[in-house]
């Protein structure tokens, strides 16, 4: 079966059974989860815009006419949790591509990036701050940060993980502790 197409995009059927959208605190551990940075913090005009569109989206979001059983939280007006339970129906790559769509779409029509992980989100005195990869590493070799620093993981993808460990850890908990500061974690 192919890929739902930007024009029609993912909904029941009349009549078809639908699963609902949940709080994202009430999905299961084992759930997936995917974290959307958005490339600056968004106002709470925009932050309730995100929040409306993608709960609309949830509401009929299927994979291959299967509803799936979602919800979304948005974290520090910045990172859109989107999660859901695969026990009760496993997305689809066409399902998670029309998710990254309408993200994609969200964005631009609130001039944010939503899509984008290449950045290095960090806290600096409390502070969250972002940086390219290229400036994160400047900041690394000056001593600027180190491994303790604690940075955003937004490659986290179980919702075990996120509960337990968080998204915010020391950078030699995470990927960055390997790409920044492979001497420090040698030591």
């Amino acid at each position: 079966m192919g890929c739902w197409s930007a024009a029609s995009p993912p909904g029941p059927a009349i009549g078809e059974r639908t699963l609902p959208r949940i709080e994202f605190e009430g999905l299961p551990d084992h759930g997936r989860v995917w974290v959307f940075p958005a490339s600056r913090g968004l106002g709470p005009e925009e932050a309730e815009r995100l929040l409306a569109e993608v709960d609309a989206f949830l509401d009929g979001w299927a994979a291959h006419g299967a509803p799936l059983l979602s919800g979304r939280a948005l974290v520090e007006g910045r990172f859109l949790l989107v999660g859901v339970d695969e026990d009760a129906s496993q997305p689809s790559g066409c399902s998670i591509d029309a998710l990254a769509s309408r993200l994609e779409e969200l964005g631009a029509s609130l001039g944010v990036q939503l899509l984008d992980h290449a950045p290095v989100w960090y806290r600096d005195e409390g502070e969250l701050r972002t940086a390219s990869r290229s400036d994160f590493r400047a900041l690394a070799a000056s001593g600027a940060v180190g491994p303790g620093t604690v940075v955003v993981d937004t490659t986290v993808t179980r919702i075990a993980q996120l509960r337990g460990e968080g998204m915010e850890r020391p950078a030699r908990s995470a990927w960055h502790g390997r790409a920044f500061f492979k001497d420090a974690q040698a030591g």
